[in-house]
This record gives structure tokens, C-alpha cells and sequence, in this order.
């Protein structure tokens, strides 16, 4: 038997008191998960593939930045493009290692917690990116960094990243051993991905009606 939600008792305390009448915490789940499930599976269509980090303004991963600041002086002196091989190679990696994330967003979609269910439900625009990232950043890091690594090595992104930052070093801006490459385009492929959950999130909530969804309307068209 569905249980009404109600504001007395109950994990979803939050609700509006009309709208929770008419609510079962079968719905609330239902719509919470969908609304995981639907940000995950964009994100990961939008980034897993060619330019879905590199033509996104929103993600696209720059240069670290002890290079970032050296870029001026490094194209002045004819780096230009080789600068400009090093930002693609980088945002091909995060591209090759997205794809990977699919099966950990789905099984922490599938093991959501009551409590959790209350925090997404009860947060601000984030907090659908904030339950990803808890239960997968750590897992998702190890995953991608063998197929960053792989990626990098297909396109000698290091060896790119250590002629520019020979360069760098040359003009006193930047230490041979400031950065590893391969750790900087993990972590930023796995900011990128959550910051395009995020967005997701926020289109759920700003009008669950266009989503098309019944379940999304049906529970974020209350709050």
C-alpha cells in the first residue's frame, strides 16, 4: 500500500500541504530517481562525444593554471599552436572517458536512500549534482584516469603539455613538476560532468512541465 505523504510525520516533511495529499512517497521516489536518471543520461550524451567538452564553453577544459598565465607570453614567442593541440588533446581525453561514468550514475540512481531522496527533494538547484559527486566522484576518478591515461597517450597529450611547460619554465612561470596532466584532466572531465548534471537539474526545477515528463510535474511542480 502507497503511503500519502503528510507534514507530520514521514521523511518528506517539506512538501506543501495540499500537494502532499495528493502525493505517495512511491511518487516522490519515482520522480526523484527519474529526475537522476534523466540528468545523468544528458550529461553523458552531451560530453561523450567529439567537441562535448572542447566546443562547451559551459565545461571545455583550459589550461591548467600556471600555464594559463604563461599562455600570453608562450603564443608571443610562437606557441600558439602548439598551445591550441595541448586544450584539444586534453578535451578529446575527457571525451574518450565520459562514457564511462553511465554505469556508476545508474547504480547510484539505483541505490538511493530514503534520505537521500529527502535531501535532493529539499535542496537547491545543486543538489541532485551534490548526490552524484558524494557517491561517485571518488569511483569515477579511478575509472577514468587508465582512459584518460590511454587517451592521452594516443595523442602524446604529455609529451604536448611537457613542451609547453618546457617552455614556460623558460620564462620562470611554471615548475616541471607542478602539474600531472593526467590527474588535471580527470578531475576537470569529472567537474564537467557534474556541472552538466547540474544544469539538468535546474531545467527540472525551473519547469517540470517542459520536461514532458508526468512524474516530473507530478512531483517538482509542487515545490
Amino acid at each position: 500500500m502507497q503511503r500519502r505523504l503528510v507534514l507530520a510525520t514521514g521523511p518528506f516533511l517539506l512538501l506543501r500541504p495540499a500537494w502532499a495529499l495528493s502525493l505517495t512517497e512511491g511518487d516522490a521516489n519515482a520522480g526523484i530517481r527519474t529526475a537522476l536518471e534523466r540528468g545523468a543520461n544528458s550529461a553523458v550524451a552531451l560530453l561523450g562525444r567529439p567537441d562535448g567538452f572542447l566546443g562547451n564553453p559551459l565545461v571545455k577544459i583550459e589550461l591548467p593554471g600556471h600555464l594559463k598565465d604563461a599562455a600570453r607570453l608562450l603564443r608571443a614567442a610562437g606557441q600558439g599552436a602548439k598551445l591550441d593541440e595541448l586544450v584539444t588533446a586534453m578535451n578529446r581525453a575527457a571525451e574518450a572517458a565520459v562514457p564511462a561514468a553511465k554505469p556508476l550514475l545508474v547504480r547510484a540512481v539505483k541505490d538511493m536512500s530514503v534520505e537521500d531522496g529527502l535531501k535532493i527533494l529539499r535542496g537547491g538547484d545543486d543538489s541532485v549534482t551534490t548526490f552524484f559527486a558524494g557517491k561517485t566522484r571518488e569511483p569515477l576518478g579511478q575509472q577514468f584516469l587508465p582512459i584518460v591515461t590511454k587517451a592521452t597517450e594516443r595523442v602524446s597529450l604529455a609529451d604536448k603539455y611537457n613542451a609547453v611547460a618546457r617552455k614556460a619554465s623558460g620564462f620562470g612561470l611554471v615548475h616541471g613538476d607542478e602539474a600531472n596532466i593526467q590527474q588535471y584532466v580527470t578531475g576537470k572531465a569529472l567537474d564537467g560532468l557534474y556541472r552538466l548534471i547540474g544544469e539538468e537539474e535546474k531545467k527540472i526545477r525551473r519547469d517540470p512541465v517542459g520536461t514532458g515528463s508526468a512524474i516530473l510535474k507530478k512531483v517538482f511542480g509542487g515545490l
